[in-house]
C-alpha cells in the first residue's frame, strides 16, 4: 500500500536534488472584494492529481524535472508585514541553495516577497506580469501595501523600466498614466510579449501570474473577477513565449479563490496552468 501525496503532482523530489521548490502561501489579509484565496495553495495539490505531470502542448513531463513542494508556510494572521518577511526569509533559503522558488498564492501581496529577495541576487532582475488590474496605486485606502499596489512596490524594488505588464483592463486612470513614464503596460492583450520576451531573453526574469488575467467565463473562481479577459489557449501561447526566456529565476501563481467555484473548473485551469509554466521556464 502507498500513502495519499498531498504534494503537486510530479513536485516528489527531496530538497536536496531538486531543481526548484514549490510552496504554498495560504494569506489574502488584504483582499478588497471577495476573500478566499488562501485556500488555493491546498486545493491546488489536491486537484493537481486529476490531471497528468505530462504535457501535451510541451511534449515535456514534470517527472523529468527534479521538483520538491515544501508545503504550505504557517503565516499570522492579521501581521501582513511578518508574513512578507516570513515568505522572504523562505526565498531566501531556496535561492541560496541554488534553486528556483516557485509560489502559489494567496493574494497578490504576497509576489512582493519574492521579488524582495531575488533582487538581493539580480539586481537588474526583471519583472514579467500577468494581469487583470494595474496594480500600481501608491496607496489603497491610505495602505501602502495591498494587492492593489503590489506591482507599484515592486516598482520601488527593481526601478524604471523592470515592470512588464500585459492585458490589464482595468485600473485608475492615474495609474495608466503612471505606467506611460516608468513600466512597459500593454492593454487588453500580449501582442508586445514576443518582442519583450527578445529582450529579455538572456536577463534574470520573475514572472507573476494574477489568475483573474482570464475571462471569468474560464476562471470565475477569483477574489475580483474582471471581465474582458483571455482564454486558456491564448494563455498556452503565452507560455509558449515564455519558454524562450533562458533566466526565469523565479514564477508564482496567485488569486484562485477556489470556493467562488463550486464546479472546480478554476481550480483545474490553475493547476494546468501552473504545470505548463513550470515545463516551460524551468530549465
Amino acid at each position: 500500500m502507498k500513502a495519499q501525496s498531498n504534494t503537486f503532482i510530479g513536485f516528489e523530489e527531496n530538497f536536496e536534488e531538486s531543481q526548484a521548490v514549490l510552496f504554498g502561501v495560504p494569506f489574502d489579509g488584504t483582499t478588497s472584494f471577495k476573500p478566499g484565496a488562501r485556500f488555493a495553495p491546498s486545493a491546488m495539490r489536491e486537484d493537481s492529481w486529476a490531471i497528468e505531470s505530462y504535457s501535451p502542448y510541451l511534449d515535456k513531463d514534470l517527472e523529468d524535472l527534479s521538483l520538491f513542494d515544501f508545503g504550505n508556510l504557517e503565516l499570522p494572521f492579521g501581521d501582513k508585514m511578518n508574513a512578507l518577511r516570513m515568505i522572504e526569509e523562505t526565498v531566501d533559503e531556496i535561492v541560496q541553495a541554488g534553486k528556483k522558488p516557485i509560489m502559489i498564492g494567496g493574494e497578490h501581496l504576497v509576489s512582493y516577497a519574492p521579488v524582495k529577495s531575488l533582487v538581493k541576487k539580480y539586481p537588474d532582475l526583471n519583472i514579467i506580469h500577468f494581469d487583470a488590474h494595474t496594480d500600481l496605486r501608491r496607496d489603497y485606502l491610505g495602505e501602502e501595501f495591498s494587492h492593489a499596489t503590489v506591482l507599484r512596490r515592486i516598482y520601488d524594488l527593481v526601478g524604471d523600466g523592470k515592470l512588464n505588464q500585459f492585458c490589464i483592463r482595468s485600473g485608475l486612470k492615474e495609474e495608466f498614466e503612471w505606467a506611460k513614464e516608468h513600466a512597459h503596460l500593454e492593454k487588453f492583450t500580449f501582442n508586445t510579449l514576443e518582442s519583450r520576451v527578445e529582450a529579455l531573453i538572456n536577463e534574470p526574469v520573475y514572472i507573476t501570474i494574477d489568475l483573474d488575467v482570464f475571462d471569468p467565463s474560464v476562471f470565475p473562481g477569483t477574489g475580483t473577477p474582471e471581465p474582458g479577459g483571455i482564454n486558456f489557449h491564448q494563455m498556452l501561447e503565452i507560455i509558449g513565449t515564455l519558454s524562450k526566456l533562458e533566466n526565469v529565476v523565479g514564477i508564482d501563481v496567485v488569486e484562485l479563490s477556489p470556493k467562488h467555484d463550486a464546479s472546480g473548473v478554476s481550480t483545474a485551469v490553475a493547476c494546468k496552468t501552473l504545470r505548463e509554466l513550470v515545463l516551460a521556464t524551468i530549465k
